[in-house]
């Protein structure tokens, strides 16, 4: 049996590409308002937001329980709206060797298809697949659809938006 997993989910959002992606890049302090009952806080520990090498600390509800995870932006591509996420501390390293969290961001005629992949590596075989973290994604990103197109169409580049 393979310790390594992956996961993936796309949710159809009615905001744009740009403006969904620099929400989760360059914006994601923001998160707590627009889904405060899953995302309670999303700080910036090292770095720039929406930057390589920055490292965000995430509170969040799973299973009735507030915990915290801390990442490492491993990657992140303006032109093709994606980033990698790198799980460095936190709950899912007691389960997981590794936790990557992918998030791809495709714009469509209408809106955009947010594509996120969860790839880790158990510490054993007895370790189950993180079945609950997935749905809370897709259930924040679904809250967070909500919250962008609630605000106004302003257009910005998601690099002057980074600080």
């Amino acid at each position: 049996m393979s310790l390594c997993g992956k996961m993936e989910a796309d949710i159809e959002m009615k905001a744009p590409a740009e403006k969904v992606f620099e929400f989760y890049t360059c914006l994601a302090y923001q998160m707590s308002k627009s889904s405060p009952e899953m995302l309670h806080s999303v700080d910036l520990q090292e770095g720039r937001w929406g930057q390589k090498g920055s490292v965000l600390c995430w509170n969040y509800l799973i299973d009735g329980k507030v915990e915290k995870i801390k990442m490492m932006t491993e990657e992140i591509d303006d032109r093709n709206k994606s980033a990698t996420y790198k799980t460095i501390e936190g709950e899912l390293l007691k389960f997981y060797k590794t936790f990557k969290f992918i998030l791809q961001v495709t714009p469509r005629e209408e809106g955009s298809l947010v594509h996120w992949s969860f790839e880790f590596e158990k510490m054993n075989a007895n370790i189950p697949n993180p079945e609950s973290t997935l749905p809370a994604v897709v259930h924040a990103c679904k809250d967070i659809d909500v919250h962008l197109t609630q605000q106004p169409n302003a257009q910005r580049s998601p690099r002057l938006q980074c600080y």
